[in-house]
């Protein structure tokens, strides 16, 4: 399948030209793996496409909607006006570290801070091999933006990042990121922080530990 790539603004300057071409070999894609094909081939856009809204055959769709031959997808850069002080995503792939943290630079910010969680080999005095995490398929990314830009209400000025990876994982494979960029370290520090534990209280977000004996269970799930 092929799908058409039109962008826009600051997107048509980052990418170089107007439009471009991709091709699938499924008869559908989901939205992500569009938009890790377009970073891949035009790698200035990576700090920037999680901010930019997708249109499909003009007209806006939420994240879950698949992508499928002969698509028009557009590009568009966060209109005058919006605000580019948070960015949120949820993926399946790894989490480009570097990517997260660039989008919270700017010439103003005197400290970033950035968390990283990442799987590790034990759990309530078990040892685990493993982690599954599941998602739902568009409250979770809207709950993390809404949990954001609560946290840049209280920190005005700060700029703050996160992403959140689904799927299967491994020891030491980073389950999420959060960056938060602001003129001194405090905010900084205090908003990095609020983020990340609200992430975890109210995101429809789901764990699931594969321990090293073979057995499975839901974090947080009674038994």
């Amino acid at each position: 399948m092929k799908v058409t790539v039109h962008y826009y603004a600051a997107a048509k300057e980052l990418a170089g030209c107007r439009s471009s071409t991709f091709e699938f070999a499924p008869e559908s894609v989901e939205q992500i793996e569009l938009r890790s094909a377009v970073i891949d081939r035009f790698p200035s856009l990576g700090a920037l496409l999680g901010r930019m809204r997708l249109a499909v055959n003009g007209e806006f769709v939420d994240t879950a909607h698949p992508l499928h031959d002969g698509d028009r997808v557009d590009v568009l850069p966060p209109v005058a006006g919006g605000s580019p002080s948070v960015s949120c995503r949820v993926v399946e792939q790894e989490i480009s570290l570097d990517e997260v943290r660039k989008t919270v630079e700017h010439p103003g910010a005197g400290g970033i801070c950035i968390f990283h969680g990442v799987v590790r080999d034990h759990a309530d005095g078990k040892e685990v091999s493993g982690l599954d995490y599941e998602a739902h398929e568009t409250l979770a990314q809207q709950e993390m933006n809404r949990v954001l830009e609560g946290v840049v209400a209280e920190h005005p000025g700060v700029r703050i990042a996160a992403v959140h990876r689904v799927g299967a994982l491994d020891i030491g494979d980073v389950a999420v990121c959060v960056a938060a960029s602001a003129a001194h370290r405090e905010d900084a520090f205090a908003a990095c922080r609020k983020a990340i534990d609200r992430i975890k209280e109210t995101v429809p977000l789901w764990k699931k530990e594969r321990g090293r004996d073979g057995d499975a269970r839901w974090v947080n799930l009674d038994d």
